[in-house]
């Protein structure tokens, strides 16, 4: 079992230094941040920008896998976006992970003031938005003239991504779905898959629900020809009505119902003083002890 931890970019980076240093001292395998404008009940609140986040996160770690958690289409297109990706994964050494989904129906969806769009436009929004970046970060040889492609989403003409990839054949994908169609993207794309379980499930619920979406994945697998346990699954811990950090027996116990449902990572949030995700950092740094010193 690998352990994440989602660091919310709220704190000036005076603060937020100390936060990402303490999560690779601490023996984090990875640490993300949101890929959001704003966010649900701290829309009012100080909230920075991701890749520049990241970024400085990149230059005051040296082991750690930083990523975004999750990017998404909202408000953002593949050509600068991917120049930004293959940036930030140099500075790291290559160690970026791209988590990304197709976006919310939230804060995010609306603020450049698009029109609501149906599911099945989001998810042809989402399929292409991966598909480009994957064409883009990956080698391009010089003199090849540039990554052309026009889609009824995204367009790129003779885009230029040259430089080889910190990472082989390019930046892992850990892609978020819960559908079919977005499990096939994961079975074509995705290192790792990501899941929050079931929207507005909690408790046993969402267990039985999350329990769903693994078989889901694996028959998604199967049909495409793709050995199942090729692909990393990474679980958000704190979607399911409980924050994995309230105490150790909590974690502890939601991380040994992940493993025996076969998730290779889990991911909880730094504790907050107050509000969502509101704990003590105590309890974070008995759970480091007692697991992450494995």
């Amino acid at each position: 079992m690998r352990f994440g931890i989602v660091i919310l970019p709220q704190d000036p980076w005076s603060v937020a230094r100390r936060t990402w240093q303490a999560a690779e001292t601490l023996g984090f395998d990875h640490a993300w941040t949101y890929d959001h404008l704003s966010w649900r009940s701290l829309a009012d609140q100080p909230w920075r920008a991701t890749m520049p986040t990241l970024t400085a996160a990149a230059t005051v770690t040296s082991r750690i896998r930083l990523g975004t958690f999750v990017a998404s289409p909202n408000f953002r297109h593949p050509v600068p976006f991917a120049k930004e990706i293959a940036t930030v994964d140099d500075i790291a050494g290559g160690r970026f992970l791209l988590g990304v989904g197709s976006g919310g129906t939230g804060f995010d969806a609306f603020v450049l003031g698009q029109p609501e769009y149906t599911p099945p436009q989001r998810h042809e929004r989402f399929a292409e938005f991966v598909s480009g970046l994957d064409r883009l970060l990956r080698h391009e040889e010089p003199g090849s003239g540039g990554i052309s492609f026009d889609g009824a989403w995204y367009s790129a003409v003779n885009a230029r991504m040259v430089g080889r990839p910190a990472q082989e054949p390019r930046v892992p994908f850990v892609i978020a779905a819960n559908g079919p169609k977005g499990l096939r993207l994961v079975t074509e794309f995705g290192a790792g898959w990501v899941t929050t379980g079931k929207d507005g499930a909690e408790g046993e619920d969402w267990w039985t629900a999350v329990a769903t979406l693994v078989a889901r994945l694996e028959d998604a697998a199967e049909r495409s020809g793709r050995d199942p346990g090729t692909i990393e699954r990474h679980l958000s811990l704190d979607s399911g009505g409980s924050y994995s950090l309230e105490s150790v027996g909590a974690f502890e116990d939601a991380v040994g119902r992940a493993e025996q449902l076969g998730f290779t990572d889990v991911i909880s949030h730094w504790p907050r003083s107050e509000g969502v995700y509101a704990g003590r950092e105590a309890v974070l740094d008995e759970v480091a002890a007692r697991f992450l010193a494995r």
